[in-house]
């Protein structure tokens, strides 16, 4: 039955992150892939005005996606420490139970986002120029989203099993037909930012549904008879109070990034293209630390299910220390090469040179946004999920807070808004090292 799974209780730590994270990262990679092919096309064969309507949405897109993902983290958490005590009847159950959490939430988050994109987008000072086109390609991420929840569904039930790699291989296929579709909808047929938000839902849908068919036909976990179709209370209580705190978290980082947007916005269309081309070229730098960080999660959970908080222990460790490495070279690469990496995004000689120097800056704090994801990770596997919400708390005053002090210094001006970036991962990652601490200590005595 455990065939198409991976056992992380057993084996050497560093051995199976690495075998589990490098599917996640490729993974994470390609879906990176959707945004970037969206920017530069987009940037490219319309314009930096098209180009910062898309990064516009990106704040107020992340906080109704955030939601949804957050409460389905919990049942991922759910079925892989159910899965590591080795109950599969109740593994079985915590995937049915997760689909109902999964769906109800993404069709309510994605019809209230459609309803309150114009709203929401004047209330954040979009400049007046690029406000017709926010709302498009807004409107068009809101109608994707019960789509790719079937994608982000079957990818966390799949890894919460150990399986990172068939979410990957439709992830990669979707991705190239995203590219393809981009090109044609926009530089072919015209259709602006429509036609690129539309490349990214029709592909996001056939990611999901492909890799929910396949894991319903081939793993074992998915074939379940009727009996484990009746909802299961205890279940969906345990998943959304793991879940809920997950979704509260990544709230408050929407919310504090949508305020940081309302500041850039503040500096014209330049500064928004500029952050949006960083903001693209950072997500893109802080994968490895995303896809370890996961594979940190289904770690965690599947050894505290096992009992073995040892080897949570010594997997944190690993992780942590590739994270440096990681980290150091990508501060050479991007204090080497940072203007040419922005050129790739957009043409423009002002955009260009602001998005260089901010990305030098912001490569300065790399080690402690991958201290947060190797912390959080650890800290979400073990179930405890409330500290991601008090960590979504800091993050976001300091998101709010930082930019109002910076900006009262004369020098700072515009480099408040990459300022506030480094500033918030260094004093979030300090948080998530006390708290991880105080964990380890609590928890001594049953290692």
């Amino acid at each position: 039955m455990r065939s198409r799974t991976m056992n992380m209780s057993q084996g050497r730590p560093l051995k199976l992150l690495t075998l589990f994270a490098i599917p996640l990262l490729i993974g994470n990679l390609f879906q990176q892939a959707y945004n970037l092919a969206d920017s530069i096309i987009v940037g490219r064969f319309i314009g930096a005005g098209a180009l910062a309507a898309v990064g516009a949405t990106g704040s107020i897109s992340f906080l109704f996606f955030s939601v949804c993902n957050g409460i389905s983290s919990g049942g991922g958490i759910v079925t892989a420490q159910y899965f590591g005590a080795g109950d599969d009847d109740r593994v079985r159950r915590a995937i049915v139970n997760s689909a109902y959490i999964m769906f109800t939430t993404s069709l309510a988050m994605g019809g209230i986002a459609f309803a309150l994109t114009p709203t929401a987008l004047r209330l954040l000072g979009t400049p007046g120029d690029i406000l017709p086109d926010a709302i498009t390609y807004m409107r068009m991420m809101c109608l994707s989203v019960p789509l790719i929840a079937v994608y982000n569904y079957a990818a966390s039930m799949l890894r919460a099993l150990g399986d990172s790699r068939t979410p990957l291989y439709f992830l990669i296929v979707a991705c190239l037909l995203n590219v393809a579709m981009d090109l044609l909808f926009v530089r072919r047929l015209g259709l602006g930012v429509f036609g690129a938000a539309l490349a990214t839902m029709l592909a996001q849908l056939l990611a999901g549904v492909g890799c929910l068919i396949f894991a319903l036909r081939s793993n074992p976990y998915f074939m379940i008879d009727r009996s484990r179709l009746a909802v299961d209370w205890a279940i969906i209580r345990h998943a959304v109070r793991l879940g809920l705190p997950l979704a509260l978290q990544w709230s408050m980082i929407a919310i504090s990034t949508t305020a940081l947007q309302t500041v850039v916005n503040r500096f014209g269309t330049a500064a928004v293209a500029a952050f949006t081309a960083t903001n693209r070229i950072d997500q893109l730098t802080q994968q490895p630390f995303g896809s370890l960080g996961m594979a940190l999660s289904t770690y965690a959970g599947q050894n505290y299910g096992a009992r073995r908080l040892d080897r949570v222990r010594e997997g944190l460790r690993d992780a942590m220390l590739a994270m440096a490495v990681f980290s150091g070279a990508m501060l050479v690469v991007i204090q080497l090469l940072g203007p040419d990496i922005v050129r790739a995004f957009v043409s423009d000689g002002e955009v260009v040179a602001l998005g260089g120097r901010a990305l030098r800056l912001t490569s300065l704090f790399y080690v402690f946004l991958g201290t947060i994801y190797m912390t959080r990770g650890t800290l979400n596997g073990v179930g405890d999920t409330l500290f991601s919400f008090i960590n979504g708390i800091i993050e976001m005053l300091c998101r709010i807070l930082l930019p109002m002090g910076l900006m009262l210094i004369p020098s700072v001006g515009v480099w408040a808004i990459w300022w506030t970036a480094g500033l918030t991962w260094a004093i979030s990652a300090l948080a998530c090292l006390l708290r991880y601490l105080s964990w380890s200590r609590k928890n001594a005595k049953r290692a």
